[in-house]
């Protein structure tokens, strides 16, 4: 009767346990009201350094050329595994091109797509082509040599390649939109960044130590609950759980074995 409690104790525990994990998985509520399209951008940066800055869920909008190219940068934090999606809008009358969408970290390194149409071809008179990248889930620490996403600034660089002569030019306008899903304790590592990799960083530090106001910070943007927000994580929810089993398992085991005790008939000097 003790061991069945004890087990139904045990399920129940388990039961609590799993709901803040499936929650940790769950996509990250990037559509809230704080992210209205209200307050997105409406223009695009033409290099690294003049990208525009837009948070995660915004719409940003930007009006072009054809043989522009067109750069946003978006934060992304530990355990996140962030969505690129384009969209552009070709003019009526253009022969065929081919857009393709680029996405670097904050130390621009170009960061390769787990999935989705990076590079597409819109035939001539289509009226729009949509573009989508998936990096991989953004790790809290990685190796030197490694080409690991980390936390920190993301760029998109946006355009359009072998365009031809005539269509250099063309009008064009576009909608870029960045979402994450959180992984949650599957994607956790044993260690963490310093400092995010955000442009001016190391200026705002060195400005920090010796007491000066003006610090020369290039990206102003962040998570919504700060940097390495996700230190908690399903990880420590299932090594509680596996904890509890075990424990749960040797007290079941050395019930099963010890028996009832001494036999009534053995005298007790025996």
């Amino acid at each position: 009767m003790r061991i069945t409690r004890a087990l139904s104790v045990s399920l129940l525990m388990l039961g609590l346990a799993v709901a803040p994990a499936a929650a940790d998985s769950s996509p990250t509520p990037t559509d809230s009201a704080s992210s209205a399209d209200g307050d997105a951008p409406t223009q695009a940066g033409t290099s690294f350094r003049t990208a525009t800055e837009i948070e995660q869920g915004q719409a940003a909008t930007a009006s072009g050329s054809t043989g522009d190219y067109l750069y946003w940068s978006f934060p992304a934090d530990a355990g996140q595994r962030p969505t690129v999606k384009a969209t552009v809008k070709l003019p009526e009358t253009h022969a065929a091109q081919t857009w393709q969408i680029d996405v670097y970290d904050g130390l621009r390194r170009r960061q390769s797509c787990q999935y989705g149409a990076q590079t597409r071809t819109a035939a001539a008179g289509v009226g729009s082509v949509d573009l989508a990248c998936t990096l991989r889930t953004v790790r809290a620490w990685s190796e030197a040599w490694a080409n690991d996403p980390l936390p920190g600034t993301y760029y998109v660089r946006l355009t359009a390649v072998g365009v031809t002569t005539a269509d250099l030019g063309l009008p064009v306008s576009s909608e870029v939109r960045v979402d994450s899903k959180d992984i949650g304790g599957s994607a956790a590592v044993d260690g963490s960044l310093a400092e995010p990799l955000v442009p001016g960083i190391a200026v705002k530090s060195e400005a920090e130590k010796d007491g000066s106001e003006d610090s020369a910070v290039l990206s102003a943007i962040e998570p919504e609950d700060g940097w390495s927000s996700g230190w908690w994580s399903d990880r420590w929810v299932w090594t509680a759980i596996g904890g509890a089993l075990a424990a749960l398992a040797g007290v079941g085991g050395y019930a099963l074995t010890r028996g009832s005790g001494r036999p009534s008939r053995v005298p007790p000097g025996a």
